[in-house]
């Protein structure tokens, strides 16, 4: 996984939880759903990613 995608999926990850769960503190149940799907978000990314580099590793035998 190239260093700045991982970023980018954890940062998306950590972002969409602490919006989530702030928003379900303040009673914002639309800004908690945005903030859950960033979280989704972040998280389909980093699959997505492990996936590639999986398949690289595979074909480099």
């Amino acid at each position: 996984m190239s260093a700045k995608e991982k970023v980018k999926a954890k940062a998306e990850q950590v972002v969409g939880k602490a919006v989530r769960k702030t928003a379900y503190a303040w009673g914002k149940e639309t800004t908690a759903a945005k903030g859950a799907a960033l979280e989704t978000r972040g998280r389909a990314r980093e699959a997505k990613e492990k996936g590639k580099d999986r398949g690289r590793d595979f074909f480099r035998r």
